[in-house]
């Protein structure tokens, strides 16, 4: 019998620490790490990584796969950029607990805030549970090419008490927030890692209402935190539009240093947000240096839309000649859109905003009109444009209107062109900002939203662009591959209290990638319709994962599936049994 199961020979091993890079092999036996350094003996399988970067599985910690986890098991995106374990069930949205009669409900509301076709998810999913121990069961049935661990999501556990009550400004009573509480408090002793809510007017139901944690008080959220305490771990994740009277990190910090968990929210300069961004991390470091444990994820590219014609956004949706074909099918579509004389009647027209909220009234016409913070996703696009690559800037350099140039672009390849809006993490026109963010133990690298944004984003290609933009290619300024390594692996994992993961070492499970970096490269994005009911999705791949492997079983090569589902589902921290390195 082979002494292990796989080895890798003679990667340059970037082990997740943060330590500086070597030379060496890895020894995997039983989904485990078994040697790190030079291994002698033989394998089942050996590869040759020489000249390749030997990494730890990468670990996204906000995704949005509540649905498709249930049915998936490839889980792309996420699965196509080395990631190895998400946690979903972020931002207040999910699908446990769930009362037969608040199917639809949840449902549009994830559709509404996440953008995840409602088609798709009231046909993947069978709604097999009602409580959230329950979820937990269903998700564990189905094995996948990753691990998935999960939040208590606020939306369902409001629905779920308040029943019809449940709408914008609604006030729980002291018996309904003990309710919630007991409820996230079996959740978490079950095996979620944590609660989740949203208090950002960007977020919004299919029916274009504030989702439920947008209006609760400190004290419900204050309560909530309070159960995760009892049950004795947990995360408290937020998405906020950081108002001033709302004191976020006030009683985010009583929270922390009366549990001794931590809270985390999503740090963006944002248009929504009464709070710059540096505001935000004075008051959090403020808070820290009392003995608060709060963690701002930050993202490492403009947080913002992908348009197309087949996109759920574009330039052009408000104007009355796009609606009234929006729901002609594509092909009829594409003719009306390449026909001049459709085209210049479309363009003569002003938009129709009559029936637009108000509170995102802002960022509805820099969708139609914003051209200078608009850019033509070229085939090299490496989303920190400049200025002078905006769609202002191209068309008056071609003589057209910003519009038209929009337009035409949207037509290119057979109607598939994209533009790239970058509505936040892009005020100051590039990245710059997140230079030092990035050396920092109060923030983690997030938000990749993956599995959500289906029509509008593929931001889950977060980990390559990270290794492609910020380590290698970088105008501006790089950051090292053993940070950006150890802040994609090892600082997220521990953040969720997953410690048995996100390190090369033995003990560790052997969740690891083999990544060629002069070949590493982000692909065109594309738009596929193959979620359930033909549901859309916008899809990225990139060229130089020459192997991603989970719990020991190689799960990609060069980008394609194996067939193997080595991952499962998280229940609670996890702990490393670490090994003394085989003789």
């Amino acid at each position: 019998m082979p002494a292990f199961d796989l080895i890798i020979r003679n990667g340059t091993i970037v082990d997740g620490t943060g330590n500086t890079r070597f030379t060496g092999d890895v020894a995997v036996k039983d989904g485990l790490i078994a040697q790190v350094g030079t291994v002698s003996g033989d394998a089942a399988e050996e590869i040759d990584a020489d000249g390749k970067l030997v990494t730890p599985g990468f670990v996204d910690i906000h995704t949005h796969y509540d649905g498709q986890a249930t049915w998936d098991q490839e889980m792309a995106p996420s699965s196509w950029h080395g990631v190895t374990t998400v946690v979903m069930g972020n931002c207040g949205v999910g699908f446990a607990p769930a009362r037969p009669d608040k199917h639809e409900w949840l449902i549009g509301l994830m559709e509404g805030v996440e953008d995840i076709p409602g088609t798709a998810l009231a046909e993947g999913m069978n709604w097999n549970w009602e409580t959230f121990p329950e979820y937990l069961d269903a998700l564990e049935k189905l094995p996948r090419t990753v691990d998935v661990g999960t939040h208590v999501p606020h939306g369902s556990v409001r629905a779920y008490v308040l029943g019809d009550r449940e709408r914008p400004g609604a006030i729980p009573t002291d018996e309904d927030i003990e309710q919630m509480a007991a409820i996230v408090e079996d959740g978490v002793r079950a095996g979620a890692l944590g609660f989740s809510t949203s208090r950002t007017v960007l977020h919004r139901d299919i029916d274009g209402e504030v989702v439920p944690g947008t209006t609760a008080t400190k004290e419900e959220l204050i309560e909530i935190g309070r159960a995760m305490g009892r049950a004795g771990h947990g995360v408290f994740e937020m998405a906020s539009d950081m108002k001033r009277e709302w004191n976020e990190f006030g009683w985010m910090g009583a929270l922390s240093r009366e549990t001794g968990l931590p809270c985390t929210y999503a740090a963006l300069q944002s248009i929504a947000k009464e709070m710059s961004l540096d505001e935000q991390i004075a008051s959090l470091r403020a808070e820290n240096d009392n003995g608060a444990n709060i963690v701002a994820q930050i993202a490492l590219r403009g947080n913002g839309i992908v348009m197309a014609w087949q996109g759920t956004v574009h330039p052009f949706r408000f104007r009355p000649s796009w609606q009234a074909i929006e729901e002609l099918p594509w092909e009829e579509q594409k003719a009306k859109l390449l026909d001049p004389e459709f085209k210049a009647q479309l363009l003569s027209e002003e938009n129709d905003l009559s029936e637009v909220n108000q509170d995102i009234i802002g960022l509805i016409m820099v969708v139609c009109q914003g051209w200078s913070m608009q850019f033509e996703m070229d085939p090299d696009f490496n989303y920190e444009p400049t200025a002078e690559e905006s769609i202002a800037a191209r068309a008056e350099k071609a003589g057209k209107s910003g519009a038209e140039y929009a337009y035409d672009l949207l037509c290119r390849d057979d109607g598939k062109g994209f533009i790239y809006l970058p509505i936040l993490n892009y005020a100051d026109g590039n990245l710059d900002f997140l230079m030092d963010l990035q050396q920092s133990d109060d923030t983690v690298n997030s938000l990749s939203d993956g599995g959500a944004h289906c029509g509008t984003i593929c931001d889950a290609a977060s980990p390559t662009f990270m290794l492609q933009h910020w380590v290698r290619d970088r105008d501006r300024g790089t950051i090292s591959l053993e940070n950006a390594i150890k802040r994609q692996c090892s600082d997220t994992a521990r953040l969720y209290g997953l410690e048995d993961r996100g390190v090369i070492a033995p003990g560790y499970l052997a969740d690891l990638n083999i990544i060629d970096m002069e070949r590493l490269k982000l692909g065109k994005p594309w738009l596929a319709f193959d979620l359930p009911a033909g549901g859309k999705r916008l899809l990225q791949k990139a060229e130089g994962y020459v192997a991603t492997i989970k719990n020991g079983k190689v799960t990609f090569r060069e980008g394609e599936w194996t067939g193997e589902t080595p991952g499962g589902l998280i229940r609670g921290p996890q702990r490393a049994e670490l090994a003394e390195a085989a003789e």
